[in-house]
C-alpha cells in the first residue's frame, strides 16, 4: 500500500511540471536583432514593433516609426554602420530616419554602411536657413517581398 507522503510528493512534482510548462508557454521567442555601430560604439536591439514575422497594420507601423529606442552618440566624421540578423536580410530591410526613407529600395545584405549626412541630413529650419538636427531617430523596417512592414528597430543617434 502507497503511503501518503509518497503521494504528496507525487502530486507535488506533477504541480512543479505542471507550472514550469505553463510558463514555457507563456515566454515568447525573441525577435531578431539590429545592430548600429558608429566608431568602436554600438547598441543593438530587439524588435521594438514585431508581429513574429507577420505583417504590422499601417496604425501600427505608424506609431512604431515615431519611436525612439537604443541611444548611440556619433561623431561629424564618423560613418554608421547597420547590422541586421540574417532572417531580417532574408525578408529586407530599409532604413527610416526622422520619417523618412533613406534607401532607394530595400536591402538583403546584413551590413550596410551609410555618411554621417545621409544620418544628420540637413533640414529647412524655422529661421530659413539649414539646419543639421542634433538627433535622429532611426528605424530599421522589415519588408516582404511585397514591401510591406513586418517589423521594425529603432535607435536614436545623437551628435
Amino acid at each position: 500500500m502507497p503511503s501518503r507522503g509518497r503521494g504528496r510528493r507525487a502530486a507535488g512534482a506533477l504541480a512543479a511540471v505542471s507550472l514550469g510548462l505553463a510558463a514555457l508557454v507563456a515566454c515568447e521567442k525573441p525577435t531578431p536583432m539590429a545592430t548600429v555601430t558608429a566608431g568602436s560604439d554600438s547598441v543593438s536591439s530587439e524588435a521594438s514593433c514585431y508581429n513574429d514575422g507577420k505583417k504590422l497594420a499601417q496604425k501600427e507601423l505608424n506609431d512604431c516609426l515615431g519611436r525612439g529606442g537604443e541611444e548611440l552618440t556619433v561623431s561629424d566624421a564618423e560613418r554608421v554602420r547597420i547590422g541586421v540578423d540574417p532572417e531580417i536580410a532574408e525578408s529586407g530591410w530599409a532604413m527610416v530616419v526622422n520619417g523618412q526613407g533613406v534607401m532607394p529600395e530595400a536591402s538583403e545584405d546584413t551590413y550596410r554602411s551609410f555618411d554621417h549626412d545621409e544620418i544628420f541630413a540637413p533640414r529647412q529650419g524655422q529661421s530659413g536657413g539649414a539646419e543639421v538636427p542634433r538627433t535622429a531617430k532611426v528605424t530599421i523596417v522589415e519588408v516582404d517581398k511585397k514591401g510591406e512592414a513586418r517589423g521594425t528597430w529603432s535607435f536614436t543617434l545623437k551628435r
